[in-house]
């Protein structure tokens, strides 16, 4: 400083101030080469395939003053913002997509500040290409014109594609679809379309070809993957028509005929061709070049032939024309040229058709009356037929055939030149059946074969035939089933069978008749069929309820058929049940029910099914009777006599009960009865013979029989015993100890008879003990030694004497002995066995006691003292 100056302190501090500003200095970047991720940006080159959000690049600088930096990214205006960047730490990311094609280069404005100065700079970031483009055709569709005359090999067109990408994605091959089924190829770098060498177009046969051409880049990276694209057109290849094929005949080949009718100058046929050349075609000229003889010629432009002569100056029959067709250019040239043969035949006319003729001349019906079912291969000899064609040679020539129905007869000749005999034989005799038809209506037919007119002419066959007895009368049903209830009177209609005869008169008239086993209370109708019983005829459902006979249907000549009738009598509701036994008196134990039991006759349910119920008793709410078994009980709160003695003050218990048997049926029939009932406890004595007393209670005359029976027993063993002691003493004048060998007694067959006599329904076992053991110390000893002594044993009385015999039930009224159990099992005893039965049952206990004690005393031998 050249210049001193004193200073003030405000003074002083501005200059310390200015001095201080001077010493700020601005931030600065890195520049650190193209090549690496932080710095200031320069020469930073992106992919376009890039994600967004990717962490790009690092924006890195100073402050000299070592001050904090902050980093910032600017765009000029209107320029899309691509990337964003952290103001503290420099990260920059992409935040848009990237596309080279679209923008190759991205100007962005970079700066740092250290909060008092900033710096910017302007970068340029560079885009870097990927394979993300297809190729592309331009100028389509492509549609090709190509002459089916263009040489093997040519180039038709050119087809081109673009790739927007660079490199080798942007790069384009070319090659065909279907490259062996192609007529074409394609150059693969230029796109040029050319025909296959040795391979030509033909319009005639293909007038349009479709090319498929597929263009393919060369490929390259995308997000870090190879992508190979491509793209595919169709190429439309138009063949256009040139004269190169001759012309062409149709309808080949030419037949033609002259009839004896025809005038001359009459146009026979036409003839016609074609240019082979379709798109442009050419007209046709024509000319015959051979075969006419004069006698025929052609139209030049419309190919009619005519004959110029009249038939009968016609010398051949056959005339071969060889007829040619040539093209006429636009020019009048005549180039190209084909040959038809066309074959004229000259014909007799064709004018009579077949004609039938029968015995007086020409006739078109024939008419034959015959009996049904005639043998087969018969001839009809009633038809008198003959047919005619006066034509000549082919128009003579026709086929004859029956039109009706088919299978019955056939013709004979089926084809016929000129003149025949008609002949009609029988082929199914069964179809000629007079049931079916009265008459039988044919149309015989005769038809040209080989002429152009197929005239033909027919004639009505009627064949009217007569019945035969050629059927069997035939029921409507193999089996009838009828009902009748068992009530129904004699002479009731119970079913009509029906059989029919299809003969006709009498042959069809139908007799009727019945016969079997069940055919005894039936008659049948003889006409009607109408089957009903007999006048003095009684069903009854109980006796019998089925039959089943025959009947037969017979025509006059004998003929018949059967059929079988079942016949189900049906039950009438016509017995009321009835109390099998005397149901008088009955004694109910308390505990212990009493049955009674009614029989219903009828012969179905429900009309025997019997219910029962207490109409009345006195008194009343005392019994319960059970519906459906018969079984009488005390309430169940009547436990015991004392009970009863509170409900009455009759103290004998004897109460009456009005009960009554009621069927199902419809209408219900019912019976009543009046029945006693003595209710008593069970007897409080024990042993068996109180449990007799009481089980024989109500039946006096069994305890009776059983005491006396029992009585009898011990006065014949003690007689044994007696006599068989005095014939010992007898023998000798010492008693000493009898050494006998007991032997087992037989027991006789008639035992279990007897013992089943004693058997009874019992509240106890007390009545077992009158039945008599079999010998239970001869059964205990029957092993032991011979040796051994033992007491006599005295002779085993015989058993009581079996019941007496039932008696079949009739007039003579039945006994019945009600048990405990109240069954109601009915029991007849004939009168005259009661009277007798005493002596019967006296003089048997002495036969059978004698034997036994002789058979006896045989088996014990002498005694030994």
């Amino acid at each position: 400083m050249k210049h001193v100056r004193h200073f003030t302190p405000s003074l002083f501090l501005s200059l310390v101030h200015v001095c201080l500003v001077q010493a700020n200095y601005a931030p600065y970047f890195f520049d650190n080469g193209a090549r690496s991720t932080n710095g200031n940006m320069a020469l930073l080159s992106l992919s376009e395939d890039t994600p967004v959000g990717t962490h790009v690049y690092t924006l890195n600088g100073t402050d000299p003053e070592g001050d904090p930096v902050m980093y910032g990214l600017a765009y000029e205006a209107g320029s899309r913002r691509y990337f964003s960047v952290d103001e503290n730490l420099g990260n920059v990311t992409l935040i848009e997509e990237l596309d080279r094609e679209k923008e190759d280069e991205i100007e962005v404005i970079v700066s740092i500040s250290d909060g008092l100065s900033t710096v910017s700079e302007k970068v340029r970031i560079l885009v870097m290409d990927a394979n993300d483009e297809s190729p592309e055709f331009i100028n389509t569709p492509y549609i090709v014109q190509v002459p089916e005359n263009t040489p093997s090999g040519s180039s038709i067109f050119k087809i081109e594609a673009v790739d927007k990408d660079t490199g080798s994605g942007g790069s384009i091959t070319y090659f065909l679809q279907n490259i062996h089924a192609n007529k074409f190829t394609i150059d693969r770098h230029s796109g040029v379309l050319r025909i296959k060498t040795g391979v030509t177009l033909d319009y005639e046969k293909s007038r349009t070809h479709f090319v498929v051409v597929v263009a393919k880049d060369g490929g390259g990276k995308l997000r870090g993957d190879n992508k190979v694209f491509s793209a595919t057109t169709t190429v439309t290849v138009n063949v256009e028509d040139v004269q190169d094929t001759p012309p062409m005949f149709i309808g080949t080949p030419y037949y033609g005929y002259v009839y004896e009718d025809t005038l001359a100058g009459s146009e026979v046929l036409t003839v016609v061709a074609l240019d082979g050349d379709r798109g442009k075609p050419n007209s046709i000229h024509y000319c015959i070049v051979n075969g006419s003889e004069g006698s025929f010629e052609i139209s030049n432009t419309t190919g009619a032939i005519s004959v110029i002569k009249s038939p009968n100056q016609l010398k051949k029959e056959v005339y071969e024309l060889k007829v040619q067709a040539s093209e006429v250019s636009q020019e009048g040239d005549i180039s190209v040229y084909t040959f038809a043969m066309v074959t004229i035949r000259v014909v007799d006319l064709n004018n009579h058709p077949p004609t039938f003729y029968g015995e007086n001349g020409p006739q078109n019906r024939f008419e034959l009356t015959m009996y049904e079912h005639p043998p087969e291969g018969e001839i009809l000899r009633g038809l008198k037929i003959t047919v005619n064609d006066s034509d000549q040679g082919a128009n003579a020539k026709f086929n004859l055939r029956l039109v009706g129905p088919g299978g019955i007869f056939r013709v004979v000749p089926q084809t016929v030149l000129n003149e025949a005999q008609v002949t009609i034989i029988v082929e199914n005799s069964a179809a000629i059946d007079y049931e079916k038809f009265k008459v039988l209506t044919f149309k015989l037919l005769a038809i040209e074969v080989n002429t152009p007119e197929k005239f033909s002419s027919t004639a009505d066959v009627v064949i009217r035939l007569l019945d035969t007895n050629d059927n069997v009368p035939k029921f409507s049903s193999d089996y009838y089933i009828a009902r009748i209830p068992e009530n129904s009177p004699g002479g009731s209609n119970v079913v009509a069978v029906t059989a029919t005869d299809p003969d006709s008169g009498l042959w069809g008239e139908v007799k009727y008749s019945i016969y079997g086993t069940g055919a005894d209370l039936f008659l049948i109708h003889p006409s009607t069929g109408i089957i009903y019983t007999q006048p003095w005829a009684v069903l009854d459902a109980e006796v019998n309820s089925k039959y089943n006979f025959y009947v037969k249907a017979e025509d006059t000549d004998g003929k018949y058929s059967l059929a079988e009738v079942f016949i189900t009598v049906l039950d009438v509701n016509d017995h009321s049940p009835e109390f099998n036994e005397n149901i008088q008196e009955k004694t109910m134990i308390i505990g212990s029910p009493v049955k009674i039991e009614a029989v219903d006759q009828d012969a179905e349910e429900p009309n025997n099914i019997v219910d029962y119920s207490i109409m009345q008793a006195d008194p009343a709410n005392v019994f319960d009777i059970d519906q459906s078994t018969g079984e009488i009980k005390l309430k169940s709160y009547i436990r015991s006599l004392d009970i009863i003695h509170n409900i009455t003050n009759n103290k004998d218990c004897i109460w009456s009960v009005v009960v009554q048997a009621k069927d199902r049926g419809s209408p219900s029939f019912s019976t009543t009865a009046v029945l006693k009932i003595d209710i008593t406890e069970e007897t409080l004595h024990k042993g068996p013979m109180a449990a007799f007393l009481m089980q024989t209670k109500d039946n006096p005359m069994k305890a009776l029989g059983v005491l006396a029976g029992v009585m009898g027993i011990m006065v014949l063993i003690t007689i044994m015993i007696s006599t068989a002691m005095f014939w010992r003493n007898k023998r000798s004048n010492k008693i000493t100890p009898v050494r006998r060998i007991i032997k087992k007694r037989q027991t006789p067959q008639s035992r279990t008879v007897r013992m089943e006599w004693l058997k009874f329904k019992r509240p106890s076992n007390a009545a077992e003990k009158f039945v008599v053991e079999d010998d239970a110390k001869s059964l205990h000893n029957e092993n032991s030694n011979n040796n051994i002594q033992v007491a006599p044993v005295p002779p085993t009385a015989p058993l009581p004497p079996p019941p007496p015999a039932l008696a079949p039930r009739g007039d003579t009224p039945g006994w019945r002995v009600p048990t405990v159990s109240g069954s109601l099992t009915p029991k007849f005893i004939n009168k005259q066995l009661k009277k007798r039965g005493h002596g019967s049952a006296h003089n048997a206990l002495v036969s059978e006691l004698k034997m036994k004690f002789e058979k006896r005393n045989a088996a014990i031998g002498e005694p030994h003292i």
